[in-house]
């Protein structure tokens, strides 16, 4: 655990032999440890500079509300010829929430504390079955889902009641917020968790996104953690604005680090699962994890359904009367549902299996302690699309 704070080296010290210093091994130390050992930082003040770069190492960093984090604290942006700027303006905490450094943030010490107690907890393994309790009905699962197919929810209510009663530790919320992550425990396993956020962008993996599950993937495997996914999602993010933030290598990504993970994933789609995306979301396509399930509110397709009816029925939309042309694309829609049912995908054995809402925490279960903990073969090597 590494407690951050300062604003790193003094360039005026002179009470040591040496010129710059550049030959500090403490860094290059600290980043071999990454994937080695649970690695979590805290920062609850100012920490700027060689504090601020060790901290960036850890897994997870834990920020007090106030904190401010940088690589240049004042004196240094000043001796830069960059100007004179206020402590408490350099990453501040909310800043470096939103852009994925800090994952979680905290009211004060004492919290940051309890939190990276909890952390290093889920790293220790498996707690006994039978003390394990879902976090809530598992019955109301069955109506998680809205009635209107395109409606909106929030996936953090179905995480927290699959996962064990106060077990799940959310990381960086304010980053990628078409993704929600979190480490819990479900039978009293830790498992890394990752779910679709249709509140932002319907659920598309937008460039933020993206990074969060690649790095998010990178921590399962390294520290042996299943990960389990809920899908919904219509795809990767695609138009002019979104090619500006190189989604190409991004999305990638997704699938060069999927490709490379040891750990078993399991993978539960809620509702839409749609081309290139969802299949990003079961660690590259529906056959990669150990088990891939649906909900009957599940849906398929090889991009969005209306596009798909918009592109592949484009000629006969286009000759059909004016009158009656959005009567044809909703049949055609329909027809389209009907055809991407998650029955229809698993009678094509595309899915191994459509469950009740209520049983998913028995099915997660079940396909844990069928994974056992057997020995993680050795890591490949990959080159990182991004």
């Amino acid at each position: 655990m590494l407690f951050a704070e300062g604003g790193g080296g003094r360039p005026g010290d002179v009470d040591w032999p040496g010129v710059a210093g550049l030959d500090c091994k403490t860094f290059a130390r600290l980043a071999a440890l990454s994937g080695q050992v649970p690695l979590v930082g805290i920062v609850a003040g100012r920490c700027f500079a060689g504090n601020a770069a060790l901290l960036g190492c850890c897994d997870v960093i834990i920020a007090v509300e106030g904190a401010s984090l940088g690589l240049g604290g004042p004196a240094m942006i000043e001796g830069g010829g960059l100007g004179r700027v206020e402590a408490d303006a350099i990453g501040p905490v909310e800043v470096q929430s939103t852009n994925g450094v800090v994952d979680v943030r905290v009211p004060d010490e004492a919290a940051a504390v309890a939190l990276a107690r909890r952390w290093l907890g889920l790293m220790r393994g498996a707690l006994p079955e039978a003390e394990a309790a879902p976090g809530g009905d598992v019955l109301a699962l069955r109506h998680a889902l809205p009635e209107n197919r395109n409606a909106l929810y929030d996936p953090r209510a179905i995480v927290q009641v699959v996962a064990d009663a106060g077990s799940v530790i959310e990381l960086r919320r304010e980053f990628g917020t078409g993704l929600v992550t979190a480490l819990a425990r479900i039978g009293g396993r830790p498992v890394a968790v990752a779910a679709s956020q249709p509140r932002h962008l319907g659920g598309a993996l937008d460039a933020p996104a993206c990074d969060k599950l690649a790095r998010f993937m990178q921590l399962a495997d390294a520290h042996g953690l299943p990960l389990v996914t809920f899908v919904d999602t219509p795809g990767f993010m695609v138009g002019p604005e979104s090619e500006k933030t190189a989604m190409v290598r991004r999305a990638g990504r997704l699938f060069v680090t999927a490709a490379s993970l040891r750990v078993p994933v399991l993978s539960v789609v809620l509702r839409r699962g749609y081309g290139l995306g969802a299949m990003a979301l079961t660690a590259g396509h529906f056959h990669a994890p150990l088990a891939t399930c649906a909900w009957p509110s599940a849906e398929f397709g090889a991009m969005g359904l209306e596009g798909a009816v918009r592109l592949g029925f484009r000629k006969e939309l286009e000759a059909a009367p004016e009158g009656e042309r959005e009567a044809l694309f909703r049949s055609l829609v329909g027809k389209a549902i009907e055809r991407g049912h998650a029955l229809n995908m698993a009678s094509h054995l595309e899915i191994d299996e459509v469950i009740d809402p209520a049983e998913t925490r028995d099915w997660l279960l079940a396909h844990l302690r069928a994974a056992g903990g057997a020995p993680l073969p050795p890591r490949r090597g990959f080159i990182d699309a991004w």
